[in-house]
């Protein structure tokens, strides 16, 4: 999962105001309902003290519609001096709301990387290609400069791309066209591998002409191949927006979604299997995280509740954290507050660079409703595997 949009989030100036509103617009009311979801939410964090001048931005930023079509969310985080984050999620909130306080409430956010996917669909025929770049499910809301060029076109450059039946020359000319089919074809994969390690997308949908796919499929570099998905009923040009295409794209990017998360879930389920690399339990979890070890934070869906009723000692910098403040002393802490866990412990890896996967009821061994995959360990990792040390007996009555 791709959490980079988050770090401006980390050390900027508290107080932070978290938005997460329902950002479906109906056909007949729609500007104006949006609107008046805006103006609750907003009557909320007037009365929690949140400034005037950065709500009246955060106002600004509402008013611009999404772009998205049916039912969808939207999340914004403004720090003390203005918006820093605005994301578009798939899923609606079932009630409009907002935060007030220290820390963001990243929950939101992060939920929107889980559902995002970055692809380039790759429409080709046997002249070139046409690639449109996607952000599918957490886009932002309004693309940078960077991501204005979505649109690209390539042509191969050879044109006797006809076979004809007649005539003396007639296995010649399919000669030369099947020869022009595979340069052509040659150069779409050479461009399209050059863009692959420049933007470095998640998948890449081939469609079009079955012929040309598969030769720039033979074409392409490991790097390129390896993100592959063909998809049947594209084409150049318009064929490729029609509405069955787009929804056999959005069941190949709802396919690979969810094995990205069960890769991350087996590795996980490796690890604590054999006692080295992964943690589970809350207070595991948090010295992990304490100690910069995690590659990868694993939420179980069941839990989440749970973990925003109980509570963490957090201290000014994000892996400063405990159960009580005798932990944050010992950590030299110059200051502590009580957050809900959930709050303190995506705060903690998105400080250290690492993912937040979430896990289906089931989906994973979890003791308190979270575990971690580990980047190292040592002696003096906790370890899921020896239950034999006094202090681990509480982990004995929460495994399953």
């Amino acid at each position: 999962m791709d959490l980079h949009w988050l770090k401006p989030l980390v050390g900027r100036p508290a107080p932070f105001t978290t938005v997460f509103l329902d950002a479906t617009r109906a056909e007949a009311a729609g500007e104006s309902e949006a609107a008046e979801r805006w103006r609750a939410v907003r009557r909320e964090l007037e009365r929690a003290g949140a400034d005037a001048t950065v709500l009246d931005e955060i106002a600004d930023v509402v008013s611009v519609p999404t772009g998205t079509r049916g039912p969808h969310g939207r999340v914004i985080v403004a720090d003390a001096r203005g918006v820093v984050v605005d994301r578009v999620v798939a899923e609606p909130p079932a009630r409009s709301g907002a935060t007030y306080g220290p820390v963001p409430d990243l929950l939101p956010a992060v939920r929107s990387a889980d559902e995002s996917v970055s692809l380039v669909v790759v429409a080709v025929d046997r002249t070139g290609a046409d690639l449109v770049w996607k952000g599918a499910g957490g886009a932002r809301s309004a693309p940078t400069d960077d991501e204005q060029h979505l649109h690209e076109s390539v042509e191969g450059g050879h044109d006797d791309i006809h076979k004809t039946r007649e005539g003396g020359l007639s296995r010649r000319s399919q000669t030369r066209a099947e020869d022009s089919w595979q340069r052509n074809a040659e150069a779409v994969a050479a461009f399209l591998d050059k863009r692959v390690g420049e933007r470095s997308p998640e998948l890449v949908v081939l469609t079009g002409d079955v012929r040309a796919v598969a030769l720039v499929c033979d074409a392409l570099g490991q790097q390129a191949r390896e993100l592959v998905v063909e998809v049947a009923g594209g084409a150049r040009g318009e064929g490729a927006k029609t509405d069955a295409f787009a929804g056999k794209v959005r069941e190949a990017v709802d396919a690979y979604r969810a094995r990205r998360r069960q890769a991350v879930l087996d590795r996980f389920a490796e690890a604590l299997g054999r006692g080295d690399g992964a943690v589970t339990a809350l207070d595991d979890v948090v010295e992990v995280l304490r100690r910069g070890q995690v590659a990868e934070l694993v939420l179980g869906e069941a839990g989440l509740g749970a973990l925003q009723e109980r509570e963490l000692v957090v201290g000014a910098q994000p892996l400063e954290l405990g159960s009580s403040p005798s932990e944050l002393d010992a950590l030299g802490a110059t200051e502590s507050r009580r957050y809900p866990a959930i709050v303190a412990l995506v705060r903690a890896a998105l400080a250290q660079d690492a993912g937040v996967t979430f896990a289906a009821d089931g989906a994973a061994e979890l003791v308190d409703g979270v575990g971690a995959l580990l980047r190292w360990s040592d002696g003096s990792t906790p370890s899921e595997q020896l239950l034999t040390q006094s202090a681990d007996a509480h982990r004995v009555r929460s495994i399953p």
